[in-house]
């Protein structure tokens, strides 16, 4: 009988899942220089169906949110096509797979955008200590932002609102909005990159609005129960900080998604990436004040998960890199087999190597 119990019997609160893990979302730029989802994307998301819970990587919901090279989009009928062959994948295995919706903002370079595409952000506040890679050029400083317009507020709400019915399209099981990690949400969510003095900045409702009604106008298109968000307070993540009063403005943020129903809150520890870690008062709050599930996520293994689990801290509990070079790592930890080492020079390179071609337990 495994030692990991908990983590690995059924969920079946709002969500119906075989286990209680999550894959974290992982760029892993396999997409075409056109963001379009390709073949092999296919195969190592339905590789990696065990899971109780696939998250996919990033994906933009708009030319405009397309931050990295080679990350695929679902704004067009080209990427939502493609996308259908890897939900098929993960259903046909007995898994669930949300999509990210992911849009950079200011964390993107023109280069690795569509033609015609714009830097959009809050404020026109650059990201200074953060790079960009370009293929071909490496890493570059990022350019300053356009301030969004009321007009252009409204366009991105709509982008996310289409790219969600896409998903569903595609064959999703639901979508899940990045508000996390510095990208374009955290961007009006933290006073570090939003400097407006309009309904969209200012005081922590202003800052709020943004990241409620994208939820809200998803939730209303393809069902509160399909849709997700993952949030970061005290993150480090490109050009973000904690602030004064976060504690009480992701109180007020966590109402209000409780008030819209939705499905869960992915929430995210950065402790694992060297930053000040998660303040427990938050996760504790977030805990008390929000019905749904709450996915945990950052840096854990399954000894941590299992207690965490115990404890009620959680619902379910994401992993990232393990599933990079374990396709079947529910398995492994069933058996509590030996794990696969990650290669980290191949994450983020195109093609089929240190992407789908990690041995299996039974052909090690």
């Amino acid at each position: 009988m495994t030692k990991y119990k908990n983590l690995l019997s059924p969920y079946s609160r709002n969500l119906e899942l075989k286990n209680k893990v999550v894959m974290a979302p992982m760029t892993r730029s396999r997409a075409t220089d056109d963001h379009i989802p390709t073949e092999i994307m296919a195969t190592y998301y339905g590789q990696r169906s065990g899971a109780g819970l696939i998250i996919t990587e990033g994906t933009a919901p708009s030319p405009n949110g397309v931050g990295y090279p080679r990350i695929p989009g679902i704004y067009n009928p080209e990427q939502t096509t493609a996308w259908k062959k890897v939900t098929d994948a993960v259903h046909d295995n007995g898994g669930k797979i949300f999509i990210q919706l992911m849009h950079t903002g200011r964390i993107s370079h023109p280069e690795n955008m569509p033609a015609g595409a714009q830097v959009l952000s809050s404020s026109a506040l650059a990201a200074h200590t953060t790079k960009m890679y370009v293929d071909g050029k490496g890493e570059q400083p990022l350019p300053t932002p356009k301030a969004m317009t009321q007009r252009d507020i409204e366009l991105v709400i709509e982008e996310y609102v289409e790219a969600a019915n896409n998903a569903i399209k595609a064959g999703f099981d639901g979508v899940e909005v990045h508000a996390a990690n510095g990208y374009l949400i955290e961007q009006f969510l933290n006073p570090v990159a939003n400097e407006r003095d309009d309904s969209y900045g200012g005081s922590m409702e202003n800052r709020n609005r943004l990241a409620i009604e994208i939820v809200k106008r998803v939730a209303d298109q393809i069902g509160k129960e399909k849709t997700g968000i993952r949030l970061s307070p005290n993150g480090v993540m490109n050009d973000i900080k904690g602030f004064d009063g976060q504690h009480e403005q992701y109180d007020m943020l966590a109402e209000n998604l409780n008030e819209i129903g939705i499905a869960y809150i992915h929430l995210v520890n950065h402790e694992s990436m060297g930053a000040a870690p998660l303040p427990e008062e938050i996760r504790r709050s977030i805990r008390k004040k929000f019905n749904g599930t709450l996915i945990l996520s950052g840096g854990y293994d399954p000894e941590t998960a299992e207690r965490h689990l115990q404890a009620n801290f959680g619902d379910l509990v994401a992993f990232g890199r393990p599933f990079i070079a374990n396709p079947d790592l529910i398995e492994r930890w069933k058996e509590d087999a030996q794990l696969n080492e990650p290669k980290q020079d191949l994450f983020y390179t195109p093609g089929r190597e240190g992407y789908i071609d990690y041995p299996a337990m039974q052909s090690v």
